[in-house]
């Protein structure tokens, strides 16, 4: 398999993932987890802040993952000089559009009124609640 083929599946790959975030979060469907979607200190801090940065962030990351898709199609048979600008433009261009969707979501999650109740203070994953600093 061709360098360029390879590029083309990895970031095909890469635009798959982000677009599958990126639609869950815009339908209020990504779950608090370990791995996926907005994760800061303020959107964790309940599933409403959660579910609201990653709405939020949807569209940058939707275009993020639509970049990776659209340059990794173009990688494929792509060969000489041209192949490392691709990869560049779409890794800075993806790269830029997450981190604006980031900051974009966590000012949201930011703005939430602070959670009351059982999850007061604590950081909740569906597992039961875990106090700051106990371990």
């Amino acid at each position: 398999m061709s360098v360029s083929a390879r590029l083309g599946v990895l970031l095909l790959l890469a635009g798959v993932a982000l677009l599958t975030v990126g639609l869950l979060g815009w339908q209020r469907r990504l779950p608090r987890n370990r791995f996926a979607g907005i994760r800061t200190p303020a959107t964790l801090r309940s599933a409403a802040a959660f579910s609201t940065a990653n709405r939020v962030a949807a569209p940058p990351v939707l275009a993020a993952g639509a970049v990776c898709a659209l340059g990794g199609a173009l990688a494929f048979g792509t060969a000489g000089p041209a192949l490392p600008v691709i990869v560049a433009v779409v890794g800075v261009g993806a790269l830029a559009l997450l981190l604006a969707g980031g900051l974009l979501g966590h000012r949201a999650a930011a703005a939430l009124p602070p959670p009351t109740g059982h999850c007061a203070g604590c950081t909740c994953l569906g597992r039961g609640c875990a106090q700051p600093g106990s371990t």
